[in-house]
């Protein structure tokens, strides 16, 4: 709790700039396990949920991704370089807009809400893996590296691999809402990890 509680201390000195609060707040590890919940949450549901229908599933992937786009867009203040920013920010807009197309039509069809959803997932991890291996200080870079890889096979499975039913696109997204919410654990975890280091070597 040390590092998570030191960073929103500073958050709080910081909240004349807005800027300086996202940037501390996306920083913290406690902010990364938040997006971790965020995702693990609706995949258990999704997973454990068998008999909901396609409207169900449409609105809880469309909630997934506007809290993931807004965790990305605080996430994407982390970088002290503004030009690094960029791609955070985009990514933040690619998953509210994908959030809003689910939102806004519930009952479209299977294909549509893959398309959607194998498109965000698919970007995501081509943008974060150009991102992780370009930040060579980047903490604990193959646990990212790993992670947007799976993103980019997330994205490609989805988009390539037809559903025939509600069930099986149930399946298959909840299963990866959980791999992709135990992967940001960990991340997290490190996260932490890292930073204590850095606090007892400084």
């Amino acid at each position: 709790m040390g590092a998570g509680g030191e960073a929103w201390g500073a958050g709080g000195g910081a909240a004349g700039d807005p800027a300086q609060f996202l940037a501390v707040l996306g920083r913290s590890w406690l902010w990364i396990l938040g997006s971790a919940i965020a995702t693990l949450v609706p995949g258990v549901i999704v997973l454990v949920w068998p008999e909901e229908t396609l409207h169900i599933l449409a609105v809880l992937i469309g909630l997934y991704l506007l809290a993931a786009g807004v965790f990305r867009f605080v996430g994407a203040f982390a970088p002290d370089d503004h030009g690094e920013r960029l791609p955070g920010l985009l990514l933040a807009v690619l998953y509210v807009l994908g959030g809003v197309l689910c939102l806004r039509n519930p009952l479209q069809t299977i294909a549509a809400l893959s398309l959607i959803v194998g498109a965000v997932w698919l970007v995501s991890g081509i943008v974060t893996l150009f991102r992780a291996l370009a930040a060579k200080n980047l903490p604990h870079r193959g646990i990212v590296i790993g992670a947007a890889a799976l993103a980019v096979v997330a994205g490609v499975v989805v988009l390539a691999l037809p559903t025939e039913s509600a069930r099986a696109l149930t399946r298959l997204l909840g299963l990866w809402l959980v791999l992709f919410g135990l992967v940001e654990v960990v991340i997290a975890f490190a996260w932490r990890a890292a930073v204590r280091r850095s606090g007892a070597t400084g």
